[in-house]
């Protein structure tokens, strides 16, 4: 039997093609899917920056699809797609992101952007039927973002709704981030990214703050009480230093590139907190789908979904940040009648 797939075929080439559907191994579920983001990591192999992802691969791990067997059959679930050992000390503590033995869905394994995916079945997530799938299939990043506010808030002194906070980049962590905070009593949330277009979308949802730095005034120097990267990059990391108080809490979450150094004179004189938070637990998924769906984080009107035949467009148009939209979100199936 064959399914529709979406396959990271070359270097900035996605072809929609006909392959195996997959099949399960000892502890694993099929999963048929519904909808699936395209995350920045997804475009990261996109551009041959991934050596881990080697083509011809099906991408794609931020999903929501109905379980096809097991314990969760014919239920709505979201897809947790850090696959881990389970048995190591980080597992067993609840830190099962930093497994020394895990790997994921469009990782090694074939991924989401199909018909059909397998995935253990202690992976899933089950969610209310009546949740929209495509606010389900943002359960990962906004995991992402809750495991990295979470980090941020051990370092704290004071009440977040006193602090100034500079979240980089407008893609769907950072507005993620941004309106978590914004949730949590933050009144001070600036969101800084070189997409006009984006920018926008920040404030349509109630980001009153943004900053474009190919146009405006660089950030004040010790200005922010903490300072979240969603990108990752030398030049971010240089923004995020510069910006950040005495004092203060810098959050790298992005992984744009590894080249490149920051102020570590100010990081030690000024005890700045540098965080390194890397993808979520468990835990975070399952308060990630109750923040999804409770609407603490506001209506989520700011995705943009395709079908999956305009998959290659998506990659395309995102690349050349030809979208308002923070996420991408391609439409696999339909929920069963």
């Amino acid at each position: 039997m064959t399914m529709k797939a979406l396959v990271y075929a070359a270097k900035e080439h996605m072809e929609l093609r006909n392959e195996p559907e997959p099949v399960a191994e000892q502890g694993e579920v099929i999963v048929r899917i519904l909808k699936a983001g395209i995350c920045g990591s997804d475009m990261h192999a996109y551009h041959g920056h991934d050596p881990r992802r080697v083509p011809p691969l099906i991408l794609g791990h931020e999903a929501c699809g109905i379980a096809e067997s097991g314990k969760y059959k014919g239920q709505k679930v979201v897809l947790n797609p850090l696959i881990t050992c389970g048995e190591c000390n980080d597992c067993l503590t609840g830190r099962q992101n930093l497994c020394q033995c895990r790997t994921a869905i469009g990782l090694k394994k074939p991924g989401a952007f199909a018909d059909f995916t397998a995935i253990p079945e202690r992976n899933l997530i089950p969610v209310p039927n009546d949740m929209p799938a495509e606010h389900a299939a943002l359960a990962e990043p906004t995991a992402t973002a809750v495991h990295a506010v979470a980090l941020g808030e051990r370092h704290t002194h004071r009440p977040l709704s006193e602090y100034k906070i500079l979240v980089i980049g407008a893609g769907s962590i950072g507005l993620l981030t941004a309106l978590l905070l914004q949730y949590k009593g933050c009144m001070d949330v600036t969101v800084s990214d070189t997409n006009s277009l984006r920018l926008t979308t920040c404030q349509q949802v109630g980001i009153d703050k943004v900053h474009n730095p190919l146009n405006d005034a660089p950030h004040p120097e010790n200005h922010f009480d903490w300072v979240i990267d969603a990108v990752g990059s030398a030049i971010t990391r240089d923004v995020a230093m510069h910006a950040i108080r005495p004092g203060g809490v810098f959050i790298h979450v992005g992984l744009q590139d590894a080249s490149g150094t920051f102020d570590v004179r100010k990081m030690t004189l000024q005890e700045v907190a540098v965080i390194g938070a890397f993808s979520y637990t468990q835990t975070d998924m399952k308060v990630a789908v109750d923040y999804l769906y409770s609407g603490a984080l506001g209506t989520l009107n700011w995705i943009e979904e395709r079908q999956l035949s305009e998959g290659a467009a998506a990659f395309s148009d995102l690349d050349q940040g030809k979208t308002a939209a923070a996420k991408i979100i391609l439409q696999i199936a339909d929920m069963p009648g």
